[in-house]
């Protein structure tokens, strides 16, 4: 097998945040010994949700089976979510900006059963739909839950009420047409 140097573009901080978060999470659960120590099952987690690796090249690259890399990714991926905040908490954060900037994207995804409702036309690809909130700095304040590929962005703004929810907050908002 042949491997290869490759990059993440992203800083220490948020690879130690992620292994931080697994640390307390394995002492928490006093759970047992693992192949990976936390900071190389962080690393895993972020190479695939950030380079789009496959678990089979995960597993090669950090000597693991495949059963175990996603299993490492999805506890990473469950831990991630639990510390996000929930729409309330970031309308709390958006309401004292100075404005927001909302935006859709599609984020590419292999088949799925029913694959109609995830083909975006304008795109041409499979994937699904999620609207995010940003602060003026570009920074993420809130994402949605995904919606399928072919939902139109505004459609998916008004689904998940996020319309509504900064027209009432009174926030200047700067959004594409889309």
């Amino acid at each position: 097998m042949l491997s290869y140097p490759a990059t993440i573009p992203l800083s220490s901080r948020t690879l130690n945040h992620l292994a931080d978060r697994i640390r307390s999470h394995r002492q928490q659960r006093k759970s047992r010994w693992r192949r990976l120590n936390p900071g190389r099952q962080a690393l895993l987690a972020l190479a695939h949700l950030r380079n789009g690796d496959t678990y089979t090249r995960l597993a090669a690259g950090f000597q693991v089976g495949v059963a175990t890399a996603w299993r490492h990714v999805q506890e990473a991926i469950a831990l991630l979510s639990a510390a996000a905040e929930d729409f309330n908490t970031a309308m709390r954060r958006i309401r004292r900006l100075a404005y927001a900037i909302l935006d859709g994207t599609l984020i590419p995804i292999d088949r799925v059963a029913d694959q109609r409702p995830y083909y975006s036309g304008k795109h041409k690809r499979y994937g699904v739909n999620v609207q995010v909130i940003a602060d003026a700095a570009g920074r993420l304040v809130w994402a949605s839950a995904a919606l399928p590929g072919a939902t139109h962005d505004l459609t998916a703004a008004r689904t998940q009420g996020i319309i509504d929810a900064l027209t009432s907050a009174d926030v200047m908002t700067f959004a594409d047409k889309g």
